[in-house]
């Protein structure tokens, strides 16, 4: 901690810091006060009272930059699975993290968006339903699970960027000389989430799924426990309260009967599917089916679609 306390820090700075957040309080009690903060300074989301800067929330920057870095270097086959959970999970204890997929760097001109890394060019041409291009299929689903595994390990909350919660293709750019003062790309296209021959609106619904999951079954706030991390396999699989969240990564493998571990027996439910039809996937997992742990020690054996996600609630 002397790295950041004993040389080089502005106190009438951190002091303005402190009454700003004071005086947000003070107005609106329950208000949200974000710190955008590349340092990781200690204490920037706990009371005055104890030292700190009186903020709620900092952004976890370093997730955006990890989803960009690992799509534009990795081929999806050599994604380290163990080096993805420990930077969902690397985050100061005790200070609340606001977890995101895309930032700015991406929405804005200067990169591609998510979508667009995953999709690029082909989502000009084949982002209608009923269009199987093998890159726009590999695009959705892994939008889909890269979403999700963001807000369910990455933070204590979550922010969608931009249309990032519906897959927007293009960059903002404002106008500017560079771009001859033009204002083409100074919009979002709204529209493209509403049309219903595209699938834009079903990477929607799965985002507005996942948030209505956190209504019914909070569990955004709540400690991840891993229970299972095959790099092999390529599966991810991790309790959060009564949910568990069940990844699997695999460019081509789907497994049946694959089993999770679990610390107590129980019945499980899925809640959640990114393989479900009206997600844009192919509805091979029956939602209808209650797993019941087996054996001992507990465990539910899964059927588990290649590149596909899902949750399941624990009823008993």
């Amino acid at each position: 901690y002397e790295d950041y306390f004993s040389v080089g820090v502005d106190n009438d700075a951190i002091l303005y810091l402190q009454l700003a957040t004071t005086l947000i309080h003070q107005i609106h009690p329950n208000a949200l006060i974000v710190a955008e903060d590349m340092s990781g300074m200690p204490g920037l989301c706990r009371p005055i009272a104890e030292g700190g800067m009186g903020f709620t929330h900092r952004l976890a920057m370093g997730v955006p930059d990890y989803w960009i870095k690992t799509l534009k270097e990795k081929r999806d086959e050599d994604w380290d699975l163990q080096e993805l959970w420990s930077m969902l999970l690397n985050r100061r204890a005790g200070e609340a993290h606001i977890a995101y997929a895309e930032s700015h760097d991406q929405a804005l001109v200067g990169d591609k968006t998510l979508a667009f890394r995953l999709m690029d060019q082909e989502m000009y041409w084949h982002m209608e339903k009923g269009s199987d291009h093998p890159v726009i299929e590999r695009g959705v689903a892994l939008h889909k699970m890269i979403r999700l595994v963001t807000i369910a390990a990455g933070g204590e909350g979550y922010l969608a960027f931009m249309g990032n919660e519906f897959g927007h293709p293009e960059w903002l750019d404002f106008p500017r000389e560079g771009n001859d003062w033009s204002c083409h790309y100074a919009r979002r296209q709204w529209s493209l989430v509403d049309s219903p021959d595209l699938r834009y609106g079903e990477l929607a619904a799965f985002e507005r799924a996942f948030l209505a999951l956190e209504k019914t079954h909070p569990y955004i706030s709540n400690k991840a426990e891993c229970v299972r991390l095959d790099q092999e396999g390529r599966v991810l699989a991790f309790l959060k309260g009564d949910l568990l969240f069940v990844f699997n990564f695999s460019v081509d493998q789907s497994y049946e009967g694959s089993e999770v571990y679990l610390p107590n027996e129980g019945s499980w439910r899925v809640v959640l599917d990114s393989d479900a039809v009206e997600f844009g996937g192919h509805g091979r997992v029956d939602s209808s089916v209650i797993h019941h742990t087996a054996d001992e020690p507990p465990r539910l054996k899964l059927y588990l679609p290649a590149r596909t996600a899902m949750v399941l609630a624990c009823e008993a």
